[in-house]
């Protein structure tokens, strides 16, 4: 699950049958790179043994684009072959490419302070990621450290014109990104943060953030004394920075199972979770200063195990009329990007799409309870949920959720106006961080969970017995009390309260809403499916951090002047802003 809402919420050898899991229908295993399943086979049985592989330490962390997710594709390509599914992703291959940031190249850096070179990067000093390309001289400020209940009341005006020097204890969680984009917007013109030894220099080769608007770096050590002295005596320092994105490609795993009746072809039925992770932690995981591997046991191997035991029931029980296609989402845990390049370049025709069914976060099965979203999106899934989980041999204890939109996967598909239910068993202690093994989930609860959208897809699909029903959208299901979603981009803490649903795809300056939640401020001021945010209380927005960051620096009662792309054309609107509850 992602762990943001607007999701700004990391190896296996290479993996050399890659290529030939992608153009054949079926592939084995390759077996000189990723772990050989079979020898899990004593330690796990049933859908814990997927959990057990996808979680091993030799997946790193399945991280979005690395050699570990590749493993976990060919892994789940090989599973669904061995069940009959079909191939249905690009070309008629078990997966579909998107290309994402995996990280910085920094073709040139320099520091200087008072006239002396600071020497190569990553010897007591080393660029940002994110910095901003270009040369910036400038004198040094030494700015206070950041407030962590309001980084916004840094005196950033101190900054304007010069280079903020700013001291980090440990003591406090910096958000780095945050700052500098804070400093760029006050108009200074670079930052150098100083670190104490126990904290690592960046490592600009692992950030995926987009870049700020200065020149950013961090020293420690002797460097970082010397930097400190420079500033009190207001002296010159030059930051040189050379960075450009790192892309690479990730992969989604499509399967059909293909419908009996040849007139409902065009109707499927979606069934996903998405199967990476937050590799070896960064930018996402609530143990923000770890390297540890995040193998994420209940995120999500367990809803990609849930997955493979409904497709397993499925393809092992009678026909039925509807096709079902089975999509492993990478990209969840850098906004739902795998799920919104689905969305908007399906492998098959989804105009249909009878409804989508998603799983994230199915491990921990406590006191027979599951949380069930999603009810308010079409008008029979009350009936069909209750009739599904009758059928059951042991019938859950259901909490029902009518919001159609959430951190996860199926939020891309409700934006594009397709019916969905979402299954989740609830967040834990060992949320995000590395803690989150296989030895915690659950097997047995994931089976139930797994047995009960199988049922829900019994009902959808039809057969010779039950015609296939239909299901009518209902679009505006929103929580309008802004629990977790939309534009929230964490629990507290992190501003108030808009209820706009960001479009988690990409585009070229700012940022596109799949829609806004009932009774939000969003709806009161207009805003409306479609419209592109590009100015927020007077700041450009250039992307999701951009407009994350400018909530983060308003208040709850705030009237801000939103100005939005509707159909190419500006249009002004004003939103007084809520506090979240």
């Amino acid at each position: 699950m992602n762990g943001s809402d607007i999701s700004i919420r990391g190896a296996a050898a290479t993996l050399v049958g890659g290529l030939l899991l992608a153009l054949t229908p079926h592939a084995a295993l390759p077996q000189q790179s990723c772990p050989d399943p079979d020898g899990f086979a004593d330690v796990a049985k049933g859908a814990l043994a997927h959990v057990r592989y996808l979680a091993d330490d030799a997946l790193e962390g399945r991280a979005a684009a690395s050699e570990g997710e590749r493993c976990a594709a060919a892994y789940l390509a090989d599973r669904l072959g061995a069940l009959g599914l079909v191939p249905a992703g690009d070309h008629g291959a078990w997966l579909q490419s998107f290309s994402v940031r995996t990280g910085t190249a920094v073709e040139e850096a320099r520091l200087v302070i008072s006239g002396a070179d600071a020497g190569a990067a990553g010897a007591g000093w080393a660029p940002f990621g994110f910095s901003a390309s270009g040369s910036v001289t400038a004198p040094l400020r030494v700015v206070s450290p950041p407030d962590p209940h309001a980084a916004h009341d840094v005196a950033l005006g101190e900054a304007h014109g010069r280079i903020a020097v700013i001291s980090v204890d440990g003591s406090v969680q910096v958000d780095a990104h945050f700052l500098a984009a804070s400093l760029a917007r006050a108009g200074a013109a670079g930052m150098i943060l100083l670190y104490p030894d126990a904290i690592p220099l960046p490592d600009p080769g692992s950030e995926i953030r987009p870049a700020v608007g200065v020149p950013s770096a961090a020293a420690t050590g002797r460097l970082a004394e010397s930097v400190r002295r420079a500033a009190a005596a207001r002296a010159e320092a030059s930051i040189a920075v050379a960075a450009a994105p790192s892309m690479s490609e990730a992969r989604n795993v499509v399967a059909l199972l293909p419908g009996d009746d040849p007139d409902r072809a065009s109707e499927p039925i979606i069934v996903g979770a998405h199967y990476d992770h937050l590799g070896r932690g960064g930018p996402g995981s609530l143990a923000p200063d770890s390297r540890e591997i995040h193998n994420g046991a209940d995120d999500n191997a367990s809803g990609t195990a849930a997955l493979l035991e409904v497709a397993r029931r499925l393809s092992e029980g009678p026909g039925l009329d509807r096709p079902v296609l089975f999509v492993a989402f990478s990209g969840e845990e850098r906004g739902l990007l795998g799920s919104a390049h689905f969305v908007s370049h399906p492998t098959r025709p989804i105009d249909g799409a009878v409804a989508m069914l998603n799983m994230d976060m199915v491990g921990r099965l406590r006191d027979e309870a599951l949380a069930v979203h999603g009810l308010g999106t079409a008008q029979e899934w009350d009936a069909i949920l209750d009739a599904a989980n009758s059928a059951t041999d042991r019938p859950l204890s259901i909490t029902r959720v009518a919001d159609g939109f959430g951190p996860s996967d199926h939020s891309s598909f409700y934006g594009a106006g397709v019916p969905v239910l979402f299954f989740f068993t609830n967040t834990h202690a060992d949320y995000h961080r590395p803690s989150d093994d296989w030895d915690s989930v659950n097997g047995e609860g994931i089976e139930r969970v797994a047995g009960l959208v199988a049922e829900v897809v019994r009902r959808l699909a039809g057969d010779e017995a039950a015609p296939a029903p239909a299901i009518t959208l209902v679009r505006g299901a929103g929580n309008p009390h802004g629990a977790a979603s939309g534009d929230e981009p964490a629990p507290s803490g992190y501003g108030p309260y808009l209820g706009s649903i960001p479009d988690m795809t990409p585009i070229e300056g700012g940022v596109r809403l799949t829609g806004v939640r009932e009774g939000s401020p969003a709806e009161k001021a207009g805003l409306r499916e479609g419209d592109v945010i590009v100015s927020f209380a007077g700041r450009d927005i250039d992307d999701l951090y951009a407009f994350t960051y400018a909530l983060r620096e308003s208040e709850p009662g705030d009237a801000v002047d939103i100005v939005v792309l509707r159909d190419g054309e500006p249009v002004s609107l004003r939103a007084v802003l809520e506090r979240r509850r």
